[in-house]
């Protein structure tokens, strides 16, 4: 049931880690992939460092997003459909991590002494 849980977070660090491999940043990818596996540790700490990269990726998606909008202003092209792809990539990043905030989540990663362990 975790998994299911966990689906938004790993498929925006998925899609995240593909923003740098367009740009051909290989490294910055294999980051995001370690931090998929990041989410098979038990530990408290781990809830805490994905949802600050996923807070880095919401930043990162709105910065693209003003520099597109700005790009294609200059342009004259159209800015609204890449605004609304980009705005909705950027929102499920933020609500992303949000998950860890389950009774179920926080019980895997022992985050709450109060919840009882399985």
């Amino acid at each position: 049931m975790n998994a299911v849980r966990l689906l938004p977070v790993i498929l925006s660090l998925l899609v995240f880690g593909a923003h740098f491999l367009r740009d051909g940043n290989t490294v910055v990818t294999a980051l995001c992939i370690a931090i998929i596996i990041l989410l098979f540790l038990r530990e408290r700490w781990v809830p805490r460092v994905i949802q600050a990269v996923l807070l880095l990726a919401t930043i990162e998606w709105l910065h693209t997003l003003y520099g597109l909008i700005g790009e294609r202003t200059v342009s004259g092209r159209s800015w609204t459909v890449a605004a609304i792809i980009l705005g909705s990539v950027a929102t499920i990043s933020a609500l992303s991590a949000l998950v860890f905030r389950t009774k179920g989540l926080k019980r895997f990663y022992k985050v709450d002494p109060n919840l009882l362990e399985d």
